[in-house]
C-alpha cells in the first residue's frame, strides 16, 4: 500500500471512530441534577451532580471519552493500537467502553488492591487486567507495556487538563452552570469536587474564570493525599512511602502534572472515616448506594453550608456524584472489611445522617 493510500485509510478509520463516539454522546442525555433539601439549613441549597447515570457508571466516562477524542485527534490512536491506561479502576473502566466501541485492545493497568467489581466491570467492556502490587509503579508499568504492543499509553494524569475543552462543549462545568440557570440561586456560591487527576477541578476553576462568575471551587481530598498539602506548600510533591488514603479515584501520592491548584479557591482535607460515614448516610437519605468520594466531596460541603450559615449567607453549593456505590459493596459497603482496617465511621455516619435528615 502506498504511503497516500495508508493515509487515507487511516484518516478515514480516525473519522469514523469520532464518529461513533459523539454518535454515543448524542444518545446519552445529560446527567441529572439532584436537589437536596436540609431541613437545618433552609437558606442554603445543595445539589448533587448525579455522574453515577453515564453509560459507564462515574465522572469518568466524561474524561475517557476526552481522552480518547485527543488522542484520535493527535493521530496517536490507529486501527491497530492497543491502548494502556494506569487506573484504579474507574477511567480504566470508561475507557475500556471506548476501546470496544473503536474495536481496540485495552489493557488496565490498576493496583492490585483494586476492588473487583471494578475489575470485572473493565473485563466486561472487553478490557484486560495487569495488576501491580505497588501502586507507585503503574506509570511505569503502562509506559513499559505501550512501549511492547507499540500500543499508545493515554496517560490520564498528564493529559486530563488538556483533553478536556474548560470552555464549553457540554463540559460538566457547563453541564453544572446550565442545569442550575432555573433555580432561585443560579449561580452556586461552591462548586466541591475531589481530585484524582487534577482535570475536573481544571476544567471547573478555568470555567469559572472564563464565565466571569463569583462561583468559588472548594477541591475535597483525603488527609492521605499529596494535593491539598501541595495547595499549602509548592515544594510539597510526593507523599512518605506507605501513605496512601483508602478512598478510590481520588488522592494521589504524588502531584500529577494535570493537578493546578492555581485555579482552586480552597481545599478541605477529609479523614477516611468521615467519607465512608458520609457515604453512607447519603446512600440511605437518596436510597441507593453511592461510592466513597461522594462522601468525601459530602463532608467538604457541611463543612462550608455551616460556614455560610454561621454567617448568615444564603445561596446554593453544587457538588458530584462521583458513582454508585455497587462497585464497593465488598470494601466500604462491608462492616468485617472496614473493621479489619481500623476505619471507624459509625459516628460520622450518625453526624451526616443529621446534618441531610435535620
Amino acid at each position: 500500500m502506498t504511503a497516500d493510500r495508508s493515509n487515507a485509510v487511516a484518516r478515514s478509520w480516525r473519522a469514523e471512530a469520532i464518529r461513533r463516539i459523539e454518535a454515543d454522546y448524542n444518545r446519552s442525555a445529560d446527567t441529572h441534577l439532584i436537589r437536596l433539601d436540609l431541613p437545618r439549613y433552609p437558606q442554603i441549597k445543595l445539589y448533587l451532580k448525579d455522574e453515577s447515570s453515564h453509560p459507564t457508571g462515574s465522572l469518568k466516562h466524561r474524561l475517557a471519552r476526552s481522552l480518547f477524542l485527543y488522542a484520535l485527534c493527535n493521530a496517536w490512536i490507529g486501527p491497530d493500537t492497543c491502548v494502556i491506561e494506569a487506573s484504579s479502576g474507574s477511567t480504566a473502566v470508561s475507557e475500556a467502553y471506548f476501546a470496544r466501541m473503536l474495536g481496540l485492545r485495552f489493557i488496565a493497568v490498576v493496583p492490585a488492591t483494586t476492588a473487583a467489581p471494578k475489575l470485572d466491570a473493565i473485563r466486561f467492556h472487553g478490557g484486560e487486567i495487569h495488576a501491580v502490587d505497588d501502586p507507585r509503579t503503574v506509570y511505569d508499568v503502562a509506559h513499559r507495556l505501550a512501549r511492547e504492543t507499540g500500543g499508545h499509553y493515554l496517560d490520564q494524569f498528564t493529559y486530563a487538563e488538556r483533553a478536556t475543552d474548560w470552555r464549553g462543549n457540554n463540559n460538566i462545568a457547563e453541564s453544572i452552570f446550565a442545569q442550575m440557570s432555573a433555580e432561585e440561586n443560579p449561580v452556586p456560591t461552591w462548586v466541591v469536587c475531589g481530585a484524582g487527576t487534577g482535570g475536573t477541578s481544571a476544567t471547573i476553576g478555568r470555567y469559572i474564570a472564563y464565565q466571569r462568575h463569583a462561583t468559588r471551587l472548594c477541591v475535597a481530598d483525603p488527609v492521605h493525599s499529596i494535593f491539598h498539602r501541595h495547595f499549602a506548600d509548592r515544594t510539597a510533591v510526593a507523599l512518605p512511602e506507605g501513605c496512601a488514603s483508602r478512598i478510590e479515584g481520588i488522592g494521589r501520592p504524588r502531584v500529577e502534572p494535570s493537578f493546578i491548584p492555581s485555579v482552586i479557591d480552597r481545599m478541605i482535607a477529609v479523614e477516611d472515616a468521615h467519607s465512608i460515614g458520609a457515604m453512607r448516610a447519603l446512600s440511605r437519605r437518596l436510597g441507593r448506594k453511592v461510592g466513597g468520594s461522594t462522601g468525601t466531596n459530602l463532608i467538604a460541603c457541611a463543612q462550608l453550608i455551616e460556614e455560610m450559615s454561621a454567617q448568615g449567607e444564603h445561596g446554593s453549593i453544587v457538588t458530584i456524584l462521583c458513582d454508585g456505590g455497587d462497585r464497593y459493596g465488598c470494601t466500604y459497603y462491608d462492616d468485617d472489611w472496614l473493621s479489619a482496617r481500623g476505619v471507624d465511621w459509625q459516628e460520622h455516619e450518625s453526624a451526616m445522617n443529621r446534618f441531610v435528615s435535620g
